[in-house]
């Protein structure tokens, strides 16, 4: 089991950026890494509580690289501390029928305020040994730059 870690300045509030990690629309737009989709099957935000995630590989891809079916990485997140404006601690186990996948993952995110804008830091802890660290780290990195995006534009809205 490993460790990854990311972290990345957005121009956003601590506030602004917790809301888009516990708003079932926007982790649809934001979270799933590149050119995936994402959509949430069920949501309920409260610690105990959780929600259920596919996220799809564009249909363009040749590769059968799903965890749970060829084109679809599905897993449920239950939320273990929830700190608003602060940290979000989220407990992640992947739906698939490779043992190599359904370790219990742990993703620990912190907001901190660093003058107008937020470092997040996004730390997952027992990566599943069926995830290289590195693309792990790599799909954590393309999310973080849709994340920005996202508060970019949201931002523009007013």
């Amino acid at each position: 089991m490993s460790t990854t870690r990311n972290s990345r300045l957005i121009e956003a509030s601590p506030q602004i950026l917790y809301e888009a990690f516990t708003n079932p629309k926007a982790l649809e737009t934001w979270l799933a890494p590149g050119d995936m989709t994402g959509k949430i099957h069920r949501f309920d935000l409260r610690e105990g509580g959780s929600y259920e995630m596919s996220l799809f590989y564009p249909e363009s891809d040749q590769e059968a690289r799903g965890k749970t079916t060829g084109k679809e990485d599905r897993y449920v997140a239950r939320f273990v501390e929830l700190q608003p404006g602060k940290k979000i601690v989220e407990a992640i186990r992947f739906d698939s029928p490779d043992a190599h996948f359904q370790e219990e993952m742990i993703m620990e995110v912190l907001f901190e305020p660093v003058n107008e804008d937020t470092r997040i830091t996004m730390i997952f802890n027992n990566v599943p040994a069926g995830i290289r660290p590195e693309d792990n780290e790599k799909g954590t990195e393309l999310s973080l730059q849709k994340l920005e995006k996202y508060v970019r534009e949201l931002a523009e809205k007013g």
